[in-house]
């Protein structure tokens, strides 16, 4: 958004800049080109200490400074450069949604200015180009007409390219206006001093250069065309620019507007921005959550679809954490507040994307600079084309014709719009499917990667151990086995222990208690249970000839079992193992059909590993791993020459994240790794790991089409519009309508589609 504060104001505004040493964020009011935005970011890093990215897509300037810089002198800076800064206001949520209503102003300027410039240039273009339909006096009438388009309609341009000029700078704007101009000159030359007011004037129109009497030749039509052009084209574009935008502007209103707080036993409600860490508040059915907590009273399915792209509500009850900005789904939730503001995780969210969509990629910065000496050349070419078509013809009129032509048709806007708007829409668009990228430089990384690293536990895994499978001696009875293991577990802690009473506990129903117990370190637990002397684990002398065999065929399967029994007789054996999500062998096929390797890393007996592996589809396997060696082997496969992604959720990933070439964190997973990651995945599903790859990559590749289209278009043009094959009108609205394109092709990114099916069959929009 471009800001209409004074800078003066805006300057002075300033109460309370962010410490010494910090970063700020400034939006940048006056930019029309990506020249200007290379001009603002050279003068800003001119500063001693200062280093900044001003991004023309998003309208901003990111900036790092030194201590004794003050916010106020990075303003002024652009402030001399002829533009406009200013810090963000700080956020309002309640006025939120009247602004959303209001609509942009600037947008609606501009489209104003472009349907009045349209309607009076239609009259003056359709004589020109049909010479059929020209009249007495015809052209008198068309300078009626062009003068406001030119004057007022081309204002924008006309403004821009004076300050700039002020500044010693060349822009876009200085091509726009110094072509337009001099073709109305040429025309009120040729009107009042020459034949060209003649009554009864006539002349063609070509779409190369032709050559005339220059005293009875107009240009009125590539005057106003050309300015109708290109307004038209600076409207689609800004407009475009807005919805490339509207991900994250859907992203950081998703949050609830205010919140019911418990106060001494009753309801109070209060914006969302008063609410404090340890607050209680309630949500009732269809209510949106708050901000990030914990419930506390209360069970219900919450939606968190905005959030995660996840189609079917998750279940919570007492003890369950909920996200901010989620809808709850069922009955009414009272939550204690855990985080609130800006470390919550929609917030986080936000920031990341936000941050990913202000950065640039390395090809970004080539076409900066590309566009930064590219006006100053363009104007020296145009020189030179009038000058040669002047010395080689001698025709002042086609000479005028060629020129103007060379200074309207090379406008490098395309090359500054080609990597924001396809970050802009790529990012956005990966926000609604929960799928964050950190910045830019990723998209590089996953064209690359050919290996992906998947951690187990908790990444294909449930992370959780789970009762598979209950194998009872001849004669027992598998529900007896189940009820007396589960209500002697039901005491310990252990996980394999926890596994064994929830799974009793779901299979038989509510357990009995149990006295005496005892924990053998090493070996397993005892106590008495109805009377019964009941054991589990290694405690048993003998053991069945069939339990025997069903505890080794479970150990080969990757699985923990343990003997179950009770006074002093081994009855049954007890099958545990951490789960495999189910989704775990459809994301590997996906990771495989992108052309990756997959491996599997853990820290797990290569027994169990292996089985793992073999039920999700994975050949390759490193085991038995200790969390400080996880980095030391993804440098391993490194060094072999690999490009190595590494998928994890755990604290003990987060080395390895930021060691990999690409890192992908589970955002169900720990703060730790979901900073390590270069890409996070909101939700815990690892099909999101193959749809974050495929997005990134196509993201890239629709960022180097559009660079390819955008040079290639300045490249093939401008020999062109120098031999005089392209009238300027023409020229005008080819130049108008390649930045068009290069805007559309990003917004296709907006059609991409997650790879993980819904319920009914559908995939994620």
């Amino acid at each position: 958004m471009t800001s209409s504060t004074s800078t003066t104001s805006a300057a002075a505004g300033i109460a309370a800049a962010p410490a010494p040493g910090a970063e700020v964020e400034l939006l940048i009011g006056g930019m029309t080109c990506a020249s200007c935005a290379a001009r603002i970011e050279k003068k800003l890093n001119r500063m001693d200490g200062v280093t900044a990215t001003v991004n023309y897509a998003t309208e901003k300037a990111r900036v790092s400074y030194p201590a004794g810089t003050e916010v106020a002198d990075l303003i002024a800076t652009v402030v001399k450069t002829g533009y406009t800064a200013e810090e963000p206001a700080p956020p309002r949520p309640e006025a939120s949604e009247p602004q959303q209503r209001t609509g942009d102003p600037e947008l609606d300027t501009l489209r104003h200015r472009l349907l009045v410039s349209v309607a009076l240039a239609v009259p003056v273009i359709l004589p020109a180009m049909v010479p059929s339909l020209q009249f007495d006096n015809w052209q008198w009438l068309s300078l009626t007409l062009a003068a406001p388009v030119v004057v007022w309609g081309g204002w924008p341009f006309h403004r821009a390219a004076w300050t700039n000029a002020r500044h010693a700078a060349a822009t876009m704007d200085t091509l726009v206006s110094v072509g337009t101009l001099a073709a109305f000159g040429w025309s009120l030359w040729a009107l009042f001093l020459g034949d060209a007011g003649m009554p009864g004037m006539r002349h063609g129109f070509d779409l190369t250069v032709s050559r005339a009497d220059g005293a009875s030749t107009i240009y009125l039509e590539v005057a106003a065309g050309v300015t109708a052009f290109l307004l038209l084209g600076r409207y689609l574009e800004a407009r475009s620019k807005r919805r490339a935008g509207a991900a994250l502007r859907a992203l950081m209103e998703l949050g609830a507007k205010d919140v019911a707080v418990l106060r001494a036993g009753r309801e109070v409600r209060i914006p969302v921005a008063e609410l404090a860490v340890g607050d209680r508040f309630v949500v009732r059915p269809g209510e949106k959550i708050a901000t990030d907590g914990t419930v506390v009273e209360g069970a219900s399915a919450v939606d968190a679809s905005m959030l995660t792209g996840e189609s079917v509500p998750v279940d919570v009850t007492v003890g369950d954490t909920v996200t901010g900005a989620t809808v709850n789904a069922g009955g009414r939730l009272v939550v204690e507040a855990t985080r609130v503001g800006a470390d919550t995780q929609l917030a986080r969210m936000a920031r990341l994307v936000e941050d990913a969509q202000s950065g640039k990629a390395e090809v970004q910065r080539l076409a900066d600079r590309v566009s930064a000496v590219f006006v100053p050349v363009v104007l020296l070419i145009a020189t030179a084309t009038f000058g040669v078509w002047l010395g080689g013809t001698g025709d002042t009129v086609a000479a005028f014709t060629a020129a103007v032509a060379v200074l309207i048709i090379a406008c490098p806007c395309a090359l500054g719009l080609a990597t924001p708007t396809a970050l802009l829409v790529g990012t956005g668009r990966g926000a609604q499917l929960g799928i964050l990228i950190k910045g830019p430089e990723v998209l590089e990384s996953t064209r690359r990667v050919d290996t992906v690293v998947l951690d187990k536990t908790g990444t294909v895994t449930t992370g959780r151990m789970t009762l598979l499978a209950v194998h009872t001696a001849d004669g027992e009875d598998e529900t007896e086995v189940l009820r007396l293991a589960g209500a002697l577990e039901h005491a310990s802690e252990h996980p394999v222990a926890r596994a064994v009473a929830a799974g009793a506990e779901e299979r038989v129903g509510p357990l009995p208690g149990a006295e005496g117990f005892e924990n053998v370190p090493g070996r397993g637990v005892r106590g008495r249970v109805e009377g019964r002397e009941v054991a589990v684990g290694r405690l048993f002398d003998e053991v069945p000839e069939e339990l025997v065999r069903a505890r080794e065929r479970a150990e080969r399967a990757g699985r923990t079992a343990v003997v179950v029994g009770w006074d002093g007789r081994a009855r049954g054996v007890l099958a545990v193992a951490d789960t495999v999500k189910g989704t775990s062998a459809e994301a590997v096929r996906q990771l495989r059909a992108l052309g990756l390797t997959p491996v599997l890393l853990t820290g797990d007996n290569r027994t169990v590993a292996a089985a793992v592996a073999a039920e999700v589809g994975i050949g390759e396997v490193i085991a038995e791993v200790l969390p400080e060696d996880k980095v030391d082997a993804v440098r391993r496969l490194q060094r072999e020459g690999r490009v190595v992604a590494m998928v994890g959720d755990g604290v003990n990933d987060a080395a390895a994240l930021a060691a990999a070439d690409l890192g992908l964190a589970l955002g169900t997973g720990t703060d730790a790794a979901i900073e390590a990651g270069d890409l996070t995945l909101v939700r815990g599903d690892l099909r999101a790991a193959a749809d974050a790859i495929r997005l990134s990559r196509r993201t890239l590749a629709t960022i180097k089409g559009n660079l390819v289209w955008a040079f290639g278009y300045n490249v093939a043009a401008l020999p062109l519009a120098a031999a005089g094959l392209l009238n300027p009108m023409i020229a005008g609205a080819a130049m108008a309508f390649s930045s068009v394109f290069v805007v559309t092709n990003s917004l296709r990114l907006r059609t991409f589609r997650s790879g993980i099916p819904l319920e009914s069959g559908a995939t994620l929009t």
